[in-house]
């Protein structure tokens, strides 16, 4: 592994929101950054969500020194060492092992009551609205299986009426009066909610590169209810907030330029 290591969010970061890889925008200014330092992509998304929508990228000429980080990086994919090979999961941890049976059942309970009313509510309902995903779990009031258009009128909606961070200050709450106070919840994406164990943000993803220079790059990094804020204050001074992926470019060139004057 290099001695430098860019880290990068998916959603917002490199895709705009759900949607792949673009690759006429930034394949090119990623395969300069590879000859300089490994590449690491850290999302609360699971593996599933990561290679349909990098699915480009994870095939490029740069997958021997791309690291996959699903779950905040509580789940772990080294680089192949051939570019025939498969990425292979070597590391994960368990929440509900982590929890327990009973922290975890009252969990479950807390957020299918919370569906249960945000059902009653003008938004679309498109199916698969609590994600446990081992390591973390994702509730999406909407559903994760909405479309675009679905997921637009979502958004609209919270904007209009703070949805997600009435719930996000309800559902805090009803955690501390069930004493779970070990579990964080967290802005996941533009229409979700990232839920894990106290100390399992991004900032996990850190422990795979101890001795290494690390740079963050992500879009959810300046809001201490954004699920980049941990990582990038771990990574200050080397981390960046982004716009979206037109923005990663310049970030990433000016990357480059730090590591080249090094």
């Amino acid at each position: 592994m290099k001695k430098n290591i860019i880290l990068f969010d998916m959603d917002g970061t490199l895709t705009e929101s759900r949607q792949k890889f673009n690759s006429t925008i930034l394949s090119s200014t990623l395969v300069e950054l590879s000859q300089h330092a490994d590449i690491g992509i850290v999302t609360g998304s699971d593996y599933d969500y990561l290679e349909e929508q990098l699915s480009p990228l994870l095939n490029s000429s740069i997958r021997c020194c791309l690291h996959l980080l699903p779950c905040n990086g509580t789940k772990y994919y080294a680089p192949p060492e051939l570019a025939s090979q498969k990425f292979e999961l070597t590391e994960e941890v368990s929440m509900q092992k982590q929890l327990g049976k009973a922290s975890w059942r009252r969990l479950m309970e807390i957020l299918v009551l919370k569906q249960l009313k945000a059902s009653e509510l003008d938004i679309p309902l498109a199916g698969h609205f609590i994600s446990a995903r081992g390591s973390m779990i994702n509730w999406s009031p909407s559903g994760r299986n909405a479309d675009n258009e679905d997921r637009q009128k979502f958004m609209r909606y919270d904007r209009k009426f703070n949805f997600r961070k009435r719930n996000l200050s309800e559902i805090r709450g009803d955690l501390t009066s069930a004493q779970l106070d070990n579990i964080i919840v967290k802005l996941g994406g533009d229409t979700s909610f990232d839920i894990y164990p106290t100390g399992w943000d991004k900032t996990f993803a850190l422990r795979y590169f101890d001795g290494s220079n690390i740079w963050f790059v992500g879009d959810r990094a300046l809001s201490p209810n954004g699920n980049d804020y941990e990582i990038h204050k771990a990574c200050e001074p080397r981390s960046y907030n982004t716009s979206g992926p037109e923005e990663t470019i310049s970030i990433v060139n000016e990357i480059i330029r730090q590591i080249q004057g090094e």
